[in-house]
């Protein structure tokens, strides 16, 4: 039997909207047992963890049409040590915006394709006020997520 597949979920949150996200991120990857899932806030991960996960969901706050500056931290500390040693890992992303969320899309992207990622789901932004149908959206994701590696879909 092979060990069971880990996700990682990477996020940082300020006003605690990404936060409430990646919580219920978390709570859909839960439901699939044959997954590993770990959250961590972007300050609080590193190489190691990285370079253990099988797959990686991202979330962020939109800060001026930007990820927020902890998750490009996480980027920054991660990129040379993991470079060339995680192409192809699935991964996905969830943003919190006040405005419309597509520019901290666009350049998570940019920098996953530098690592060699690939994108296996629509990016979730919720915008504004965060709803019980957006909460859902999270766990929906995080579900998706842990299954797929589970089933090797990804």
């Amino acid at each position: 039997m092979s060990a069971p597949k880990r996700l990682l979920i990477v996020h940082h949150t300020q006003s605690g909207n990404t936060g409430r996200l990646a919580a219920a991120v978390l709570e859909g990857a839960l439901r699939v047992s044959e997954t590993e899932t770990r959250l961590l806030r972007a300050f609080d991960a590193g190489t190691a963890d990285l370079l253990a996960c099988d797959g990686l969901l991202l979330g962020t706050p939109e800060n001026f049409g930007y990820m927020s500056g902890a998750l490009k931290d996480f980027f920054d500390r991660t990129y040379y040590p993991c470079e060339g040693k995680l192409v192809g890992l699935p991964y996905a992303v969830f943003v919190s915006a006040g405005n419309d969320g597509t520019g901290a899309v666009r350049e998570i992207g940019r920098i996953a394709n530098g690592y060699g990622w690939k994108t296996v789901a629509e990016a979730l932004i919720v915008r504004r006020e965060i709803t019980p149908a957006d909460l859902e959206r999270a766990r929906e994701l995080g579900e998706a997520m842990a299954a797929g590696l589970a089933m090797g879909v990804f």
